[in-house]
């Protein structure tokens, strides 16, 4: 114990708040989960089912829109019946859900379609997770505490596809479904006993109006909308659209880009924390801009070389972007949302991931595929520039904006 303690202090030091420990744990957990399954969904796709890579694409795409759909939901309802019993439904079914891909045998359409929808429920649990921080800490360590998770979330994804290569060479795929299924089963046992029913910043009761029409008419949260759309194109370039453009046009093998982008993970494990800390008094217009700058300008000097120490160079600087971005993002949401409707508006800012899922690899590759390389890394730099300016204007809009009571009509009770 005395070895966990240390090392949790180390990660994070020793001022994490009390009342964020246990989605700490539930946001590992629920990550590991994750990834130590979906690393391997599209192997299992084309290995087991024999699905050909544009159907499979279709099922990541379509994918993609429900987990968006279900993000913005799944924080509506967190407003109306509480942020707990959404999470326990995402995890719990969640661990239901992955007993079904053991069903599929070999019906590709059959198999496609579980991937599909997969993302339903863990964006059901996503956002009213997102919600949750807010509820939990003073507005003043929401920034500190989205970072936290991101954290712990990140952990997960470092050690879940491990977990799940050992399950494969353990008993094939349906091992893999099986302790997939057990790990999503503990994070609902962990959400269970150790999240609260509410937070100290929680609103008092259930909203009174809709939140859709508040969001319509909630101008500076569209245009910071828009930013998390170009932002999510961004990042997404990274995830998906770079790896590709390595290794099949710059002869880097995929087991080098293996070990390349590791060093993404391990700058977020070590030094997130310490960057928000450091960068604690500069405003959210400034963290914004510079975010996205940082994570998109880096890939023009792909154009010029594809050796080794400069795409090292581009996810260095890539990584610091994303690390200013993350939480910086979700803070500024969390203060825009007003109260009584905080978890739609954390689920439809979260919904933004699922476009760019959705439209950074179809825009990208059909840019590359028309016009090369340099011109698809143009594009998302474009994107990237477009992406904080709106980022700075949402934020200086944000200054002088309404009490959120007056964005959209008569305040919920409270």
């Amino acid at each position: 114990m005395a070895v966990l303690k240390r090392l949790f202090v180390f990660i994070w030091g020793d001022d994490v708040d009390r009342a964020l420990r246990p989605v700490l744990a539930t946001g590992f957990s629920g990550t590991l989960a994750f990834s130590a399954g979906w690393s391997f969904m599209g192997i299992w796709a084309i290995k087991e089912l024999g699905a050909d890579s544009g159907t499979l694409g279709a099922a990541y795409l379509v994918g993609a829109l429900l987990a968006g759909l279900s993000g913005y939901a799944g924080g509506h309802l967190s407003d109306h019946v509480g942020r707990r019993p959404l999470i326990l439904v995402g995890w719990g079914g969640g661990a239901l859900y992955y007993l079904l891909f053991l069903t599929a045998g070999n019906t590709v359409y059959l198999g496609l379609g579980l991937m599909a929808g997969a993302g339903i429920l863990g964006a059901l649990g996503g956002s009213s997770t997102q919600a949750m921080i807010a509820d939990l800490v003073h507005p003043q360590r929401r920034e500190a505490a989205y970072a936290s998770v991101r954290v712990a979330q990140n952990l997960g994804v470092v050690c879940g596809p491990p977990i799940g290569s050992l399950l494969l060479i353990a008993g094939g795929w349906h091992a893999l479904f099986v302790g997939v299924s057990c790990l999503s089963f503990s994070g609902f046992l962990i959400a269970y006993r150790y999240l609260p029913r509410t937070g100290a910043y929680a609103p008092e009761a259930p909203p009174e109006r809709g939140s859709f029409g508040v969001i319509r008419r909630d101008t500076v949260f569209l245009v910071f909308l828009v930013s998390g759309v170009l932002a999510q194109l961004t990042y997404v370039a990274f995830e998906i659209v770079l790896p590709v453009s390595l290794v099949d046009s710059h002869g880097i093998s995929a087991s080098t880009w293996g070990f390349l982008v590791i060093l993404n993970p391990a700058m977020v494990t070590f030094f997130q924390l310490r960057l928000t800390r450091r960068v604690s008094g500069i405003s959210p217009a400034v963290k914004l801009g510079s975010a996205m700058l940082l994570m998109g300008l880096p890939f023009l000097l792909l154009s010029a070389s594809s050796a080794v120490p400069v795409v090292l160079l581009v996810i260095f600087v890539f990584v610091i972007g994303e690390m200013l971005w993350v939480p910086t993002s979700q803070s500024v949401i969390a203060t825009l949302a007003p109260a009584d409707i905080r978890g739609a508006y954390m689920g439809a800012f979260g919904s933004t991931g699922a476009v760019g899922f959705a439209l950074a690899p179809f825009l990208g590759l059909q840019v590359r595929d028309g016009f090369g390389d340099s011109a698809m890394w143009g594009m998302f730099a474009a994107i990237s520039v477009v992406g904080a300016v709106a980022g700075v204007v949402a934020c200086r809009g944000a200054r002088g904006r309404p009490l959120p009571e007056e964005i959209g009509g008569e305040p919920a009770a409270a």
